[in-house]
């Protein structure tokens, strides 16, 4: 290779290594402004709620899936002066509802009860590819976010990356997004304290068959865990099925493997009470709610 070839080349890589410092520094920053915007607003998610709103003293936190978010009505348990708010998520696993459990607490919120819906998410430990994006915003901010996603195969990518996860998740925590916090623009998914209220059914209810097995989950035995070192009092429930659902013995099998699970799979089952075979309508969880709030915090309530 000539001099002048040497020359050309070493003036190409340099070249080469501008663009790619430029390139990251400009991630770096959008980084931070992006970030930055997600904390600007308590109105857009649950977890936006949770992160960006000071201290609360909840007497009730709930958690869990949809069949947390549809099934317990917050209304009720506030008109008995109990500080409530649903956390439920459509979509969410344990794997999520640990770490809501575990943000609340870091964000210094103080918790008396919690009622965690543990069922059907008891067939896997994996993430809810959905749910589990709206903590991404905070991941650089929040220790117990970072410490969950360690084992996350993009987590060297969100940890070292600036700006890959904005890019790699753009349709869910993008620009549109991002301005909306700015904007703070509310969603409706704080609305009711978090309850999720589910229409009647149209009279054709599809049969719903729990052809999997439960299993021990490592998220749900971090709740515990969690519950007991903050004097927490948790309250482990399994939600009602309608009639049609083919369940195999899936409720038995799950109190086999956790017996403090709270079985109320029958105590609301006519089909008038569901919008669908796995989740009640409005009608049907106050029926529900009402029972648990009689159950469990009638002492609370007098």
């Amino acid at each position: 290779m000539g001099n002048n070839e040497y020359k050309a080349m070493k003036n190409f890589l340099f070249y080469v290594f501008k663009i790619l410092v430029l390139t990251f520094v400009l991630m770096f920053i959008m980084d931070k402004v992006y970030s930055y915007a997600f904390r600007q607003s308590n109105k857009r998610s649950k977890i936006s709620f949770i992160y960006n709103s000071p201290p609360i003293n909840y007497d009730v936190v709930i958690l869990g899936s949809s069949r947390a978010n549809n099934h317990f009505v917050t209304k009720m348990f506030t008109d008995k002066g109990l500080k409530t708010f649903n956390f439920g998520m459509q979509g969410s696993k344990l794997f999520e509802s640990d770490l809501v459990l575990k943000l609340l607490l870091e964000k210094k919120n103080k918790i008396k009860n919690v009622i965690v819906d543990v069922d059907v998410t008891l067939k896997s430990e994996n993430k809810s590819d959905g749910t589990f994006l709206k903590f991404l915003p905070y991941f650089n901010e929040s220790y117990v976010i970072r410490e969950h996603f360690k084992e996350l195969d993009d987590f060297n990518s969100f940890y070292y990356i600036p700006f890959y996860r904005y890019l790699r998740f753009d349709s869910k925590i993008g620009f549109r997004e991002m301005l909306f916090s700015v904007l703070n623009k509310k969603s409706n998914e704080i609305d009711n304290g978090g309850y999720g209220p589910l229409p009647e059914n149209n009279g054709n209810l599809n049969t719903e068959v729990l052809d999997f097995q439960p299993h021990r989950n490592r998220y749900y035995e971090e709740i515990k865990k969690i519950c007991k070192v903050n004097n927490i009092n948790l309250i482990a429930i399994m939600t009602p099925m309608c009639e049609k659902a083919i369940v195999n013995n899936y409720f038995k099998k799950v109190n086999q493997l956790y017996p403090e699970i709270y079985n109320y799979e029958n105590i609301v089952a006519e089909d008038k009470y569901f919008s669908s075979c796995g989740h009640m309508n409005d009608m049907g969880a106050k029926v529900f709610t009402a029972k648990i709030l009689n159950d469990f915090f009638s002492y609370e309530c007098n």
